[in-house]
């Protein structure tokens, strides 16, 4: 178990959630269209934002350390990839969710089902080939200076991603995370500065 895990597994459910709640969307179900609304926007920040870290951060460390530049590359190219993937899907659910629509919901879920297969694909390639090359390295100086630099958000956004995080987590991946974080900070991020997220997006899917 490593975060980046940690982090595909949250994109994982959330994916399938927007999907499945797109296809069960009822025509006129406004509460249900703003949730799917809110749970994609959340999604697309915090893939975003990962996906930009390793961009900027992750892969230029890990060039240093000798990794094969063409590995480096065809991780670049399947996050521009996904990227068009993303905004395909954010036109698709933006257009459901705005008409509360049956039919465009549905649309839209299909759009989400192409988007989830080029997002498993990276992840796993990801977490197959470039993991294991990074995972040795994570108690050296450098990747701590890496890790430095991805955790420089405000405390809001740190509260969301520890709430998103957690939400729906596996036993194991919880215990992970309470491993690598202390369980005060991820009472006061999570669950403190995290409660918008629980409010309005964890607890209307349970």
């Amino acid at each position: 178990m490593t975060m980046n895990r940690l982090i595909h597994s949250a994109v994982r459910r959330d994916l399938a959630r927007i999907e499945g709640g797109l296809r069960g969307l009822q025509d006129g179900d406004r509460a249900r269209a703003d949730l799917i609304q809110r749970t994609w926007d959340n999604l697309k920040s915090q893939l975003t934002r990962h996906h930009e870290g390793e961009d900027t951060y992750v892969w230029p460390w890990l060039q240093t350390l000798g990794v094969d530049p063409d590995l480096l590359a065809a991780m670049e190219s399947e996050h521009e990839a996904l990227a068009a993937a993303l905004r395909e899907s954010a036109s698709a659910i933006s257009s459901a969710c705005a008409s509360a629509s049956h039919e465009r919901a549905v649309a839209a879920a299909e759009v989400v089902a192409r988007t989830r297969g080029v997002v498993d694909q990276h992840l796993a390639h990801e977490e197959g080939e470039l993991e294991p090359l990074l995972v040795p390295h994570v108690d050296s100086p450098g990747w701590k200076d890496v890790e430095k630099k991805l955790r420089g958000s405000s405390p809001v956004q740190a509260g969301r991603f520890f709430a998103w995080v957690q939400d729906g987590a596996s036993a194991e991946e919880l215990t992970y995370l309470h491993s690598v974080v202390p369980g005060p900070v991820l009472l006061v991020l999570g669950r403190g500065l995290g409660r918008g997220y629980s409010s309005k997006i964890a607890s209307a899917w349970s």
